[in-house]
């Protein structure tokens, strides 16, 4: 108990400290949420993700592992949580509001900064990867499902286009693969927005969670039902893959420990957009985050093994 609560404070709490931060401003001032949205969007990510991957040690390999590790993730609790909810003879658009309730994680806000504090650097350059293909994975199969087939996949597959981050991951990769370096005073001016990505990303997280006024009680259980496939079935999910494509140390750690975070805020975004139940996906989103203390807190006790 008593390792578990010392992981608890240094790893977790700080985080819903900084995010607690977000929410009190969200409640009192009412800030707009678009410009902070933006900013991390459009500025602080694509910078986070150029210099994690140039200043890394991450090899080649590593780095499809990750990829791979992402993908196959995503596609196992699409199938897992679209049989749940055929079982369960839900209403099209309540299953598809399961989906991307179950899916999509919030490797972004809440993943890059535990694994930062709970692995150290060489973990947060590759939770980065996990983060920038889950984002392509929500831009195009969140997408799709949340249309329930009514957009065109080519509609859907051009939303990557619209990811700074996807940008920042070539180039990242360019810059590895030819050995070029950029100028010093490009370089410290990366490296400070970088810096400043993680902190900004907690405090929306926190004016995303105060803008949820809604609790849909007569839906409580299937709120309960995604948090539990999110939190629980998730991770195990996880560490089988990464079993299976060979990940070891760090990147094992990094992998399972994004794969098992809370369900992602952007997914009540899809919800808004498609017609989806969105009251439900925002319970997702509010419930998942605040029981993830008791399944990510065990979780990284058994990664440091």
């Amino acid at each position: 108990m008593t390792l578990l609560l010392g992981i608890f404070a240094t790893n977790i709490l700080p985080i819903f400290l900084t995010a607690g931060t977000g929410f009190a401003v969200g409640r009192r001032f009412k800030p707009d949420l678009k410009t902070v949205s933006r900013l991390a969007f459009y500025i602080f990510s694509p910078c986070l993700v150029f210099n994690s991957i140039v200043h890394s040690e991450l090899s080649g390999a590593e780095f499809w592992q990750m990829a791979f590790f992402t993908l196959g993730v995503v596609a196992a609790m699409v199938a897992i949580s679209a049989l749940v909810g055929f079982g369960l003879r839900l209403e099209r658009h309540v299953l598809a509001a399961l989906v991307v309730a179950s899916v999509f994680v919030n490797g972004g806000n809440y993943g890059l900064a535990v694994n930062k504090f709970a692995f150290g650097e060489a973990a947060l350059a590759r939770a980065v990867i996990y983060y920038v293909f889950s984002t392509l994975t929500v831009y195009t199969a969140g997408v799709i499902i949340a249309s329930l087939g009514r957009k065109p996949v080519r509609a859907a597959l051009a939303q990557i286009i619209t990811v700074p981050a996807a940008y920042a991951l070539l180039i990242a990769g360019l810059f590895r693969i030819t050995g070029w370096q950029l100028p010093e005073v490009f370089d410290r001016a990366i490296t400070l927005l970088s810096q400043a990505a993680i902190p900004v990303m907690l405090v929306l997280l926190g004016l995303q969670m105060a803008e949820a006024r809604e609790w849909p009680r007569a839906r409580l259980a299937l709120i309960a039902l995604a948090s539990f496939l999110q939190l629980v079935i998730a991770p195990l999910v996880g560490l089988g893959l990464a079993g299976a494509l060979g990940l070891t140390g760090v990147t094992r750690q990094a992998a399972v420990l994004e794969a098992a975070m809370p369900t992602a805020v952007i997914t009540t975004i899809l919800a808004v957009e498609y017609d989806l139940d969105s009251v439900f996906v925002t319970g997702a989103v509010i419930l998942s985050t605040l029981l993830s203390p008791l399944t990510v807190t065990p979780l990284i006790a058994y990664l440091q093994r």
